[in-house]
Protein backbone atom coordinates (compact mmCIF):
# COMPACT_ATOMS: atom_id res chain seq x y z
CA UNK A 1 0.00 0.00 0.00
CA UNK A 2 1.25 3.57 -0.67
CA UNK A 3 -1.05 5.52 0.89
CA UNK A 4 -2.13 5.61 4.91
CA UNK A 5 -5.43 3.70 5.41
CA UNK A 6 -7.22 7.36 6.05
CA UNK A 7 -6.32 8.66 2.73
CA UNK A 8 -7.98 6.61 0.31
CA UNK A 9 -10.41 7.76 -2.06
CA UNK A 10 -12.65 4.94 -1.69
CA UNK A 11 -12.60 5.60 1.97
CA UNK A 12 -13.58 9.20 1.94
CA UNK A 13 -15.19 9.65 -1.20
CA UNK A 14 -19.18 9.65 -2.45
CA UNK A 15 -19.72 7.46 -5.02
CA UNK A 16 -22.28 8.26 -8.21
CA UNK A 17 -23.69 5.19 -10.00
CA UNK A 18 -24.74 6.05 -13.90
CA UNK A 19 -26.70 3.74 -16.07
CA UNK A 20 -25.32 4.51 -18.96
CA UNK A 21 -28.43 3.75 -21.50
CA UNK A 22 -29.95 6.76 -19.42
CA UNK A 23 -28.00 9.18 -18.47
CA UNK A 24 -26.88 11.60 -21.53
CA UNK A 25 -26.83 10.65 -25.29
CA UNK A 26 -24.89 12.61 -27.40
CA UNK A 27 -25.71 10.76 -30.94
CA UNK A 28 -29.03 11.43 -31.35
CA UNK A 29 -29.74 7.55 -31.24
CA UNK A 30 -32.38 8.04 -28.05
CA UNK A 31 -29.75 6.13 -26.02
CA UNK A 32 -26.97 7.29 -23.47
CA UNK A 33 -23.71 6.63 -24.19
CA UNK A 34 -20.16 7.15 -22.79
CA UNK A 35 -19.30 10.26 -24.71
CA UNK A 36 -22.64 11.71 -23.25
CA UNK A 37 -21.04 11.12 -19.51
CA UNK A 38 -17.86 12.97 -19.98
CA UNK A 39 -19.78 15.68 -21.52
CA UNK A 40 -21.94 15.59 -18.06
CA UNK A 41 -18.31 15.24 -16.20
CA UNK A 42 -18.51 18.86 -14.96
CA UNK A 43 -21.90 18.35 -13.35
CA UNK A 44 -20.59 15.51 -11.63
CA UNK A 45 -17.55 17.16 -10.17
CA UNK A 46 -17.71 20.85 -9.65
CA UNK A 47 -21.75 20.97 -9.62
CA UNK A 48 -22.39 17.97 -7.70
CA UNK A 49 -18.99 17.28 -5.90
CA UNK A 50 -18.69 13.67 -6.34
CA UNK A 51 -15.40 11.64 -6.29
CA UNK A 52 -15.85 8.60 -7.89
CA UNK A 53 -18.43 7.58 -10.92
CA UNK A 54 -19.51 3.75 -11.22
CA UNK A 55 -20.67 2.86 -14.91
CA UNK A 56 -23.23 0.01 -15.08
CA UNK A 57 -22.40 -2.32 -18.10
CA UNK A 58 -21.56 -1.17 -21.33
CA UNK A 59 -19.31 -4.39 -22.46
CA UNK A 60 -20.77 -5.60 -26.02
CA UNK A 61 -24.11 -7.78 -25.43
CA UNK A 62 -26.72 -8.70 -26.70
CA UNK A 63 -28.88 -6.82 -23.76
CA UNK A 64 -31.26 -9.30 -22.98
CA UNK A 65 -30.53 -8.42 -19.84
CA UNK A 66 -29.31 -4.61 -20.88
CA UNK A 67 -25.47 -5.30 -20.57
CA UNK A 68 -25.79 -7.63 -18.10
CA UNK A 69 -25.38 -10.69 -20.48
CA UNK A 70 -21.93 -9.66 -21.53
CA UNK A 71 -20.64 -11.38 -24.85
CA UNK A 72 -17.08 -9.71 -24.79
CA UNK A 73 -15.96 -8.79 -21.21
CA UNK A 74 -12.55 -6.60 -23.54
CA UNK A 75 -14.66 -4.10 -25.30
CA UNK A 76 -17.57 -1.49 -25.55
CA UNK A 77 -20.99 -2.28 -27.36
CA UNK A 78 -20.91 0.06 -30.39
CA UNK A 79 -24.21 1.86 -29.10
CA UNK A 80 -22.39 3.01 -26.06
CA UNK A 81 -19.16 4.00 -28.30
CA UNK A 82 -15.73 2.31 -28.30
CA UNK A 83 -12.51 1.65 -26.65
CA UNK A 84 -11.49 5.40 -27.42
CA UNK A 85 -14.09 7.08 -26.22
CA UNK A 86 -13.76 4.89 -22.66
CA UNK A 87 -10.45 6.07 -22.72
CA UNK A 88 -11.12 9.35 -23.09
CA UNK A 89 -13.63 9.59 -20.05
CA UNK A 90 -11.02 7.94 -18.10
CA UNK A 91 -8.67 10.16 -19.04
CA UNK A 92 -11.21 13.48 -18.40
CA UNK A 93 -12.13 12.07 -15.02
CA UNK A 94 -8.90 11.69 -13.68
CA UNK A 95 -8.29 15.05 -14.74
CA UNK A 96 -11.15 16.02 -12.76
CA UNK A 97 -10.36 13.96 -10.04
CA UNK A 98 -13.10 11.37 -10.57
CA UNK A 99 -12.15 8.25 -9.92
CA UNK A 100 -14.16 5.56 -12.49
CA UNK A 101 -15.66 2.05 -11.31
CA UNK A 102 -17.08 -0.45 -13.40
CA UNK A 103 -19.27 -3.12 -13.55
CA UNK A 104 -17.89 -6.14 -13.58
CA UNK A 105 -20.51 -9.52 -14.47
CA UNK A 106 -18.50 -12.25 -13.41
CA UNK A 107 -21.42 -15.15 -12.59
CA UNK A 108 -22.52 -15.57 -16.31
CA UNK A 109 -22.08 -14.59 -20.02
CA UNK A 110 -24.73 -14.05 -22.79
CA UNK A 111 -25.39 -16.76 -24.69
CA UNK A 112 -23.86 -15.45 -27.53
CA UNK A 113 -20.50 -14.92 -25.96
CA UNK A 114 -17.52 -16.80 -28.03
CA UNK A 115 -16.92 -19.03 -25.00
CA UNK A 116 -20.65 -20.27 -25.07
CA UNK A 117 -21.18 -20.83 -28.56
CA UNK A 118 -17.97 -23.58 -27.86
CA UNK A 119 -18.87 -24.97 -25.16
CA UNK A 120 -22.71 -25.92 -26.74
CA UNK A 121 -21.05 -26.79 -30.04
CA UNK A 122 -20.24 -30.41 -29.01
CA UNK A 123 -20.03 -32.31 -25.39
CA UNK A 124 -15.98 -32.56 -25.96
CA UNK A 125 -15.23 -29.24 -27.00
CA UNK A 126 -11.99 -27.97 -25.07
CA UNK A 127 -14.74 -25.06 -23.59
CA UNK A 128 -17.36 -27.94 -22.56
CA UNK A 129 -16.50 -27.68 -19.11
CA UNK A 130 -16.14 -23.46 -18.65
CA UNK A 131 -20.50 -23.91 -17.90
CA UNK A 132 -22.24 -25.75 -15.82
CA UNK A 133 -23.77 -28.63 -17.78
CA UNK A 134 -25.34 -32.20 -16.43
CA UNK A 135 -27.53 -35.26 -17.83
CA UNK A 136 -31.36 -35.07 -16.32
CA UNK A 137 -31.42 -37.58 -13.81
CA UNK A 138 -32.18 -41.45 -14.66
CA UNK A 139 -35.72 -40.38 -14.83
CA UNK A 140 -35.27 -37.92 -16.52
CA UNK A 141 -35.55 -35.02 -15.17
CA UNK A 142 -34.10 -31.83 -14.30
CA UNK A 143 -30.52 -32.75 -12.78
CA UNK A 144 -31.58 -30.34 -9.23
CA UNK A 145 -34.60 -27.87 -8.23
CA UNK A 146 -32.47 -25.32 -8.43
CA UNK A 147 -34.50 -21.84 -9.68
CA UNK A 148 -33.85 -18.53 -11.65
CA UNK A 149 -34.25 -15.39 -10.17
CA UNK A 150 -36.52 -14.84 -13.18
CA UNK A 151 -38.63 -17.23 -12.23
CA UNK A 152 -39.19 -20.65 -13.22
CA UNK A 153 -36.14 -23.74 -13.29
CA UNK A 154 -32.78 -22.71 -13.58
CA UNK A 155 -31.92 -25.72 -16.19
CA UNK A 156 -32.37 -25.00 -19.88
CA UNK A 157 -32.43 -27.73 -22.22
CA UNK A 158 -29.75 -27.83 -25.15
CA UNK A 159 -31.26 -30.20 -28.07
CA UNK A 160 -27.91 -30.46 -29.83
CA UNK A 161 -25.93 -31.83 -27.14
CA UNK A 162 -28.77 -33.40 -24.75
CA UNK A 163 -27.60 -31.85 -21.50
CA UNK A 164 -28.53 -29.00 -19.82
CA UNK A 165 -27.15 -25.99 -18.72
CA UNK A 166 -27.56 -24.04 -15.21
CA UNK A 167 -28.49 -20.21 -15.17
CA UNK A 168 -29.45 -18.31 -12.05
CA UNK A 169 -31.24 -15.26 -14.24
CA UNK A 170 -31.98 -16.01 -17.61
CA UNK A 171 -31.87 -18.75 -19.87
CA UNK A 172 -29.76 -16.22 -22.01
CA UNK A 173 -27.27 -16.01 -19.33
CA UNK A 174 -25.39 -19.13 -19.07
CA UNK A 175 -23.64 -19.66 -15.68
CA UNK A 176 -19.62 -19.94 -15.87
CA UNK A 177 -18.03 -22.84 -13.76
CA UNK A 178 -15.43 -20.73 -11.49
CA UNK A 179 -14.57 -24.46 -10.61
CA UNK A 180 -12.37 -24.72 -13.97
CA UNK A 181 -8.86 -22.68 -13.66
CA UNK A 182 -9.26 -21.88 -17.25
CA UNK A 183 -12.52 -19.85 -16.84
CA UNK A 184 -10.82 -18.29 -13.60
CA UNK A 185 -7.86 -16.93 -15.31
CA UNK A 186 -10.23 -16.00 -18.30
CA UNK A 187 -11.50 -13.67 -15.98
CA UNK A 188 -8.56 -12.24 -14.00
CA UNK A 189 -7.12 -11.61 -17.82
CA UNK A 190 -10.16 -9.13 -18.19
CA UNK A 191 -10.33 -7.50 -15.18
CA UNK A 192 -6.49 -6.64 -15.52
CA UNK A 193 -7.15 -5.44 -19.34
CA UNK A 194 -9.51 -2.63 -17.28
CA UNK A 195 -7.19 -2.03 -14.66
CA UNK A 196 -4.02 -1.90 -17.33
CA UNK A 197 -6.69 1.10 -19.42
CA UNK A 198 -6.70 3.58 -15.84
CA UNK A 199 -9.87 1.76 -13.77
CA UNK A 200 -10.19 2.54 -10.37
CA UNK A 201 -12.39 -0.23 -9.01
CA UNK A 202 -14.88 -2.68 -9.65
CA UNK A 203 -18.64 -3.11 -8.72
CA UNK A 204 -19.20 -7.13 -8.88
CA UNK A 205 -22.41 -8.05 -10.27
CA UNK A 206 -23.92 -10.77 -8.07
CA UNK A 207 -20.75 -11.69 -6.39
CA UNK A 208 -21.11 -14.78 -4.07
CA UNK A 209 -23.09 -16.34 -6.99
CA UNK A 210 -20.00 -17.49 -8.81
CA UNK A 211 -19.09 -20.81 -6.48
CA UNK A 212 -21.72 -22.76 -6.13
CA UNK A 213 -22.41 -26.95 -4.09
CA UNK A 214 -19.93 -28.81 -6.04
CA UNK A 215 -22.06 -31.75 -5.74
CA UNK A 216 -24.60 -29.36 -7.31
CA UNK A 217 -27.00 -30.94 -4.15
CA UNK A 218 -30.99 -30.13 -4.23
CA UNK A 219 -31.74 -26.91 -2.83
CA UNK A 220 -34.68 -27.16 0.80
CA UNK A 221 -37.58 -26.10 0.23
CA UNK A 222 -38.57 -23.28 1.71
CA UNK A 223 -41.56 -24.03 3.91
CA UNK A 224 -42.68 -20.53 4.53
CA UNK A 225 -42.91 -20.03 0.35
CA UNK A 226 -46.82 -18.18 -0.89
CA UNK A 227 -47.02 -17.97 -4.47
CA UNK A 228 -48.08 -15.06 -6.11
CA UNK A 229 -51.16 -15.98 -7.64
CA UNK A 230 -50.54 -12.85 -10.08
CA UNK A 231 -46.89 -13.77 -10.86
CA UNK A 232 -47.30 -18.19 -10.85
CA UNK A 233 -44.08 -17.99 -12.66
CA UNK A 234 -42.21 -16.05 -9.65
CA UNK A 235 -40.87 -19.44 -7.77
CA UNK A 236 -37.57 -18.25 -6.95
CA UNK A 237 -38.47 -18.51 -2.96
CA UNK A 238 -39.81 -22.14 -2.95
CA UNK A 239 -36.89 -23.03 -1.63
CA UNK A 240 -33.69 -21.86 0.62
CA UNK A 241 -30.68 -21.26 -1.36
CA UNK A 242 -27.70 -22.77 0.51
CA UNK A 243 -26.72 -24.80 -2.73
CA UNK A 244 -26.37 -22.40 -5.58
CA UNK A 245 -24.57 -19.75 -4.49
CA UNK A 246 -21.89 -18.81 -1.95
CA UNK A 247 -20.03 -21.86 -1.40
CA UNK A 248 -17.20 -21.56 1.37
CA UNK A 249 -14.87 -21.60 -1.81
CA UNK A 250 -15.69 -18.41 -2.79
CA UNK A 251 -13.52 -16.79 -0.76
CA UNK A 252 -10.60 -18.10 -2.09
CA UNK A 253 -11.65 -16.68 -5.47
CA UNK A 254 -12.16 -13.10 -3.74
CA UNK A 255 -8.68 -13.48 -1.80
CA UNK A 256 -6.78 -14.40 -5.51
CA UNK A 257 -8.77 -11.37 -6.84
CA UNK A 258 -7.66 -9.08 -4.16
CA UNK A 259 -4.51 -9.35 -4.56
CA UNK A 260 -4.45 -9.23 -7.98
CA UNK A 261 -6.14 -5.74 -7.58
CA UNK A 262 -2.90 -4.78 -4.96
CA UNK A 263 -0.72 -5.33 -7.96
CA UNK A 264 -2.07 -1.72 -9.14
CA UNK A 265 -1.47 0.07 -5.54
CA UNK A 266 2.07 1.46 -6.25
CA UNK A 267 0.08 3.43 -9.34
CA UNK A 268 -2.86 4.76 -7.65
CA UNK A 269 -5.20 2.91 -5.13
CA UNK A 270 -8.01 -0.13 -6.51
CA UNK A 271 -11.14 -0.53 -5.19
CA UNK A 272 -13.57 -3.73 -4.85
CA UNK A 273 -17.44 -4.13 -3.96
CA UNK A 274 -19.35 -6.92 -4.67
CA UNK A 275 -23.28 -7.04 -5.00
CA UNK A 276 -24.15 -9.28 -2.16
CA UNK A 277 -27.84 -9.80 -0.88
CA UNK A 278 -27.17 -11.62 1.98
CA UNK A 279 -29.22 -10.36 5.34
CA UNK A 280 -27.43 -12.67 7.95
CA UNK A 281 -24.96 -9.74 9.48
CA UNK A 282 -21.86 -12.59 10.09
CA UNK A 283 -22.47 -14.07 6.86
CA UNK A 284 -21.91 -11.15 5.47
CA UNK A 285 -19.21 -9.73 7.02
CA UNK A 286 -17.34 -13.02 6.00
CA UNK A 287 -16.66 -11.32 2.74
CA UNK A 288 -14.63 -8.36 3.95
CA UNK A 289 -12.37 -11.49 4.54
CA UNK A 290 -9.22 -10.51 7.07
CA UNK A 291 -9.23 -7.42 5.13
CA UNK A 292 -8.13 -9.81 2.06
CA UNK A 293 -11.24 -10.10 -0.05
CA UNK A 294 -13.52 -7.51 -1.33
CA UNK A 295 -13.07 -3.56 0.07
CA UNK A 296 -16.66 -4.04 0.80
CA UNK A 297 -19.52 -6.23 0.35
CA UNK A 298 -22.49 -3.86 -0.29
CA UNK A 299 -24.91 -3.28 2.38
CA UNK A 300 -28.42 -3.09 0.92
CA UNK A 301 -30.35 -3.16 4.46
CA UNK A 302 -31.07 0.84 4.75
CA UNK A 303 -32.51 0.51 1.12
CA UNK A 304 -34.81 -2.47 2.19
CA UNK A 305 -35.52 -1.65 5.40
CA UNK A 306 -38.80 0.79 6.84
CA UNK A 307 -37.61 4.14 7.24
CA UNK A 308 -38.31 4.32 10.70
CA UNK A 309 -35.48 5.84 13.44
CA UNK A 310 -35.98 2.39 15.91
CA UNK A 311 -35.24 0.38 12.73
CA UNK A 312 -32.37 2.66 10.80
CA UNK A 313 -30.90 2.90 14.37
CA UNK A 314 -30.66 -1.04 14.61
CA UNK A 315 -29.49 -1.25 11.22
CA UNK A 316 -26.22 0.90 11.80
CA UNK A 317 -25.47 -0.46 15.01
CA UNK A 318 -25.63 -4.20 14.06
CA UNK A 319 -23.50 -3.47 11.29
CA UNK A 320 -20.94 -1.42 13.01
CA UNK A 321 -21.12 -4.55 15.26
CA UNK A 322 -20.73 -7.29 12.82
CA UNK A 323 -17.81 -5.71 10.40
CA UNK A 324 -13.86 -6.54 11.00
CA UNK A 325 -11.49 -4.29 12.90
CA UNK A 326 -10.15 -2.08 10.53
CA UNK A 327 -12.64 -2.72 7.99
CA UNK A 328 -14.86 0.50 6.47
CA UNK A 329 -19.02 0.18 6.28
CA UNK A 330 -21.18 1.24 3.31
CA UNK A 331 -24.92 2.35 2.92
CA UNK A 332 -26.96 3.00 -0.20
CA UNK A 333 -31.09 4.29 -0.80
CA UNK A 334 -31.17 3.94 -4.68
CA UNK A 335 -30.22 1.96 -7.43
CA UNK A 336 -31.08 0.61 -10.92
CA UNK A 337 -33.05 -2.47 -9.25
CA UNK A 338 -35.33 -0.68 -6.90
CA UNK A 339 -37.97 1.57 -7.41
CA UNK A 340 -36.64 5.10 -6.48
CA UNK A 341 -36.75 6.18 -2.82
CA UNK A 342 -39.11 9.49 -3.12
CA UNK A 343 -41.74 6.92 -4.67
CA UNK A 344 -41.16 4.64 -1.52
CA UNK A 345 -41.11 6.85 1.04
CA UNK A 346 -41.93 10.44 -0.27
CA UNK A 347 -39.95 13.38 -0.49
CA UNK A 348 -39.94 14.58 2.97
CA UNK A 349 -38.52 11.31 4.50
CA UNK A 350 -36.48 11.30 1.10
CA UNK A 351 -34.85 14.82 1.80
CA UNK A 352 -33.85 13.06 5.46
CA UNK A 353 -32.67 9.80 3.80
CA UNK A 354 -30.11 12.02 2.00
CA UNK A 355 -28.76 13.83 5.16
CA UNK A 356 -28.33 9.63 6.75
CA UNK A 357 -26.96 8.86 3.83
CA UNK A 358 -24.24 11.37 3.74
CA UNK A 359 -23.28 11.71 7.15
CA UNK A 360 -23.32 8.37 8.30
CA UNK A 361 -19.70 6.51 9.32
CA UNK A 362 -19.08 4.84 5.75
CA UNK A 363 -18.78 5.25 2.02
CA UNK A 364 -22.39 6.60 0.77
CA UNK A 365 -23.19 5.64 -2.93
CA UNK A 366 -25.57 7.65 -5.26
CA UNK A 367 -27.56 6.86 -8.02
CA UNK A 368 -28.20 9.21 -10.77
CA UNK A 369 -31.43 11.69 -10.07
CA UNK A 370 -31.56 10.73 -6.12
CA UNK A 371 -29.97 14.09 -5.77
CA UNK A 372 -33.46 15.40 -8.23
CA UNK A 373 -35.91 13.85 -6.30
CA UNK A 374 -36.55 11.55 -9.20
CA UNK A 375 -39.80 9.16 -9.12
CA UNK A 376 -40.47 5.92 -10.14
CA UNK A 377 -42.01 5.89 -13.71
CA UNK A 378 -45.37 3.43 -14.27
CA UNK A 379 -43.93 2.39 -17.55
CA UNK A 380 -46.93 1.71 -19.98
CA UNK A 381 -46.65 -2.00 -20.97
CA UNK A 382 -46.06 -0.91 -24.16
CA UNK A 383 -42.77 0.40 -23.82
CA UNK A 384 -41.32 -1.78 -21.18
CA UNK A 385 -38.14 -3.30 -21.89
CA UNK A 386 -37.12 -5.08 -18.69
CA UNK A 387 -37.13 -8.87 -19.19
CA UNK A 388 -37.43 -9.45 -15.84
CA UNK A 389 -40.55 -7.24 -15.58
CA UNK A 390 -42.04 -9.34 -18.75
CA UNK A 391 -41.13 -12.32 -17.53
CA UNK A 392 -42.50 -11.66 -13.81
CA UNK A 393 -45.66 -8.76 -13.74
CA UNK A 394 -45.10 -6.16 -11.53
CA UNK A 395 -41.19 -7.05 -10.90
CA UNK A 396 -39.70 -4.25 -13.75
CA UNK A 397 -37.13 -2.73 -13.22
CA UNK A 398 -37.78 0.26 -16.26
CA UNK A 399 -39.51 2.90 -13.61
CA UNK A 400 -36.26 3.31 -11.78
CA UNK A 401 -34.12 3.45 -15.11
CA UNK A 402 -35.57 6.30 -17.33
CA UNK A 403 -33.85 9.14 -18.72
CA UNK A 404 -31.95 11.36 -16.58
CA UNK A 405 -33.60 14.61 -16.45
CA UNK A 406 -31.27 17.79 -17.07
CA UNK A 407 -33.55 20.66 -17.95
CA UNK A 408 -37.36 21.32 -18.81
CA UNK A 409 -36.95 20.71 -22.40
CA UNK A 410 -38.17 18.02 -24.84
CA UNK A 411 -36.78 14.54 -23.17
CA UNK A 412 -35.70 16.76 -20.60
CA UNK A 413 -32.42 17.41 -22.32
CA UNK A 414 -31.26 13.99 -22.28
CA UNK A 415 -31.21 13.41 -25.77
CA UNK A 416 -32.01 16.17 -28.75
CA UNK A 417 -35.40 17.73 -29.29
CA UNK A 418 -35.16 15.59 -33.04
CA UNK A 419 -34.89 12.41 -31.83
CA UNK A 420 -38.28 10.93 -32.01
CA UNK A 421 -38.50 8.90 -28.63
CA UNK A 422 -35.96 8.07 -26.29
CA UNK A 423 -35.29 4.41 -25.19
CA UNK A 424 -37.43 4.49 -22.34
CA UNK A 425 -39.83 7.14 -21.34
CA UNK A 426 -39.06 10.03 -19.75
CA UNK A 427 -41.14 11.10 -16.15
CA UNK A 428 -43.34 13.69 -17.17
CA UNK A 429 -42.51 15.66 -14.25
CA UNK A 430 -39.51 16.28 -16.00
CA UNK A 431 -39.97 20.04 -16.27
CA UNK A 432 -39.68 20.94 -12.70
CA UNK A 433 -37.37 18.38 -11.29
CA UNK A 434 -34.30 18.77 -13.78
CA UNK A 435 -30.67 20.12 -12.95
CA UNK A 436 -31.40 23.37 -14.47
CA UNK A 437 -34.43 24.49 -12.72
CA UNK A 438 -33.14 23.12 -9.16
CA UNK A 439 -29.81 25.02 -9.10
CA UNK A 440 -32.12 28.09 -9.31
CA UNK A 441 -34.19 27.11 -6.37
CA UNK A 442 -32.78 27.40 -2.86
CA UNK A 443 -34.76 24.43 -1.03
CA UNK A 444 -35.11 21.95 -4.31
CA UNK A 445 -33.71 18.80 -4.04
CA UNK A 446 -30.24 19.23 -5.74
CA UNK A 447 -29.32 22.08 -3.50
CA UNK A 448 -29.33 19.89 0.00
CA UNK A 449 -27.30 17.38 -1.78
CA UNK A 450 -24.69 19.82 -3.06
CA UNK A 451 -24.40 21.11 0.17
CA UNK A 452 -24.09 17.94 2.02
CA UNK A 453 -21.55 16.99 -0.07
CA UNK A 454 -19.56 20.29 0.17
CA UNK A 455 -19.57 19.65 3.80
CA UNK A 456 -18.87 15.90 3.89
CA UNK A 457 -15.66 17.47 1.73
CA UNK A 458 -14.73 20.20 4.09
CA UNK A 459 -15.39 18.38 7.70
CA UNK A 460 -12.85 15.96 8.63
CA UNK A 461 -15.80 13.92 11.20
CA UNK A 462 -17.91 13.78 8.56
CA UNK A 463 -15.50 11.70 6.34
CA UNK A 464 -13.13 9.45 8.63
CA UNK A 465 -14.80 10.42 12.13
CA UNK A 466 -16.51 7.55 14.51
CA UNK A 467 -19.74 7.25 14.82
CA UNK A 468 -21.89 7.40 18.46
CA UNK A 469 -25.60 7.27 18.70
CA UNK A 470 -27.32 8.93 21.35
CA UNK A 471 -29.82 7.42 23.94
CA UNK A 472 -32.39 9.40 25.20
CA UNK A 473 -34.24 11.28 22.42
CA UNK A 474 -37.55 10.58 21.51
CA UNK A 475 -38.01 7.14 19.83
CA UNK A 476 -39.10 8.79 16.46
CA UNK A 477 -35.72 10.63 16.24
CA UNK A 478 -31.67 9.52 15.41
CA UNK A 479 -29.29 11.28 16.69
CA UNK A 480 -25.78 10.43 16.29
CA UNK A 481 -22.24 11.77 16.80
CA UNK A 482 -19.25 11.78 14.56
CA UNK A 483 -16.01 12.51 15.56
CA UNK A 484 -12.26 13.01 14.44
CA UNK A 485 -9.90 14.37 16.48
CA UNK A 486 -10.64 17.99 17.29
CA UNK A 487 -13.54 17.80 14.79
CA UNK A 488 -17.35 17.34 16.15
CA UNK A 489 -20.57 16.95 14.05
CA UNK A 490 -24.18 16.29 15.69
CA UNK A 491 -26.81 14.82 13.18
CA UNK A 492 -30.15 15.13 14.46
CA UNK A 493 -32.83 13.29 12.81
CA UNK A 494 -36.67 13.77 13.53
CA UNK A 495 -38.65 11.23 11.30
CA UNK A 496 -42.41 11.88 12.36
CA UNK A 497 -44.86 14.38 11.15
CA UNK A 498 -44.45 16.49 14.60
CA UNK A 499 -42.19 18.49 16.20
CA UNK A 500 -39.95 17.27 18.72
CA UNK A 501 -37.75 18.75 21.25
CA UNK A 502 -34.10 17.40 22.56
CA UNK A 503 -32.44 18.07 25.04
CA UNK A 504 -28.38 17.86 24.64
CA UNK A 505 -27.27 20.18 27.08
CA UNK A 506 -23.92 18.20 27.92
CA UNK A 507 -23.59 19.65 24.34
CA UNK A 508 -23.24 22.69 24.94
CA UNK A 509 -24.01 25.08 21.86
CA UNK A 510 -23.13 24.57 18.11
CA UNK A 511 -22.99 25.94 14.66
CA UNK A 512 -26.09 24.57 12.67
CA UNK A 513 -24.36 23.86 9.30
CA UNK A 514 -27.45 22.87 7.02
CA UNK A 515 -30.79 21.77 7.50
CA UNK A 516 -33.20 19.81 5.55
CA UNK A 517 -35.02 22.61 5.30
CA UNK A 518 -32.70 24.88 3.74
CA UNK A 519 -34.13 27.82 5.52
CA UNK A 520 -31.55 28.40 8.85
CA UNK A 521 -28.11 28.41 10.01
CA UNK A 522 -25.83 29.74 12.89
CA UNK A 523 -25.32 29.00 16.77
CA UNK A 524 -28.38 26.64 18.53
CA UNK A 525 -28.12 26.06 22.55
CA UNK A 526 -28.01 22.09 22.23
CA UNK A 527 -29.99 22.14 25.40
CA UNK A 528 -33.41 23.65 24.07
CA UNK A 529 -32.92 22.22 19.88
CA UNK A 530 -36.12 21.70 18.45
CA UNK A 531 -36.65 19.66 15.31
CA UNK A 532 -39.52 20.57 13.10
CA UNK A 533 -41.43 17.70 11.38
CA UNK A 534 -39.18 15.51 9.32
CA UNK A 535 -36.37 17.88 9.55
CA UNK A 536 -32.62 16.59 10.04
CA UNK A 537 -29.88 19.28 11.11
CA UNK A 538 -26.30 18.64 10.73
CA UNK A 539 -24.44 20.67 13.72
CA UNK A 540 -20.62 21.17 14.19
CA UNK A 541 -19.86 21.34 17.98
CA UNK A 542 -18.00 24.08 19.39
Amino acid sequence: MTKATNDLWWKKGVIYQIYPRSFMDSNRDGIGDLVGIVQRLDYLGETLGVDAIWLSPFYPSPQADFGYDVSNYCAVDPQFGNLDDFDHLVTEAHKRNIQVVIDFVPNHTSEEHPWFLESRATRDNPKRDWYVWRDPRPDGALPNNWQSVFGGTGWEWDETTRQYYFHSFLKEQPDLNWRNPRVKAAMFGAVRFWLERGVDGFRLDVAHYIMKDPGLRDNPVNPKFVPNPNSPSDTYGSTLHPYDKGHPDVHQVFREFRGMLNEFEAVRPRYSVGEIHIFDWKEWAGYYGQLDELHMPFNFSLMLSPFEAKVIRGVVDALEAAIPQGAWPNYVMNNHDTPRIVSRIGPEKARLSAMLLLTLRGTPTLYMGEELGMTQLDVPPERQKDPFGRRVPGRGRDGCRTPFQWNAGLHAGFSDPSVAETWLPVSPDYKTLNVESELKEPTSFLNPYRKLLALRRAMPALQLGNYQPLDGVPDDCYVYLRQADDDSVLVALNISEKPRSLSLARLGYGNLRISTCMDKEGVVDLAKLVLRPYEGVVIELK
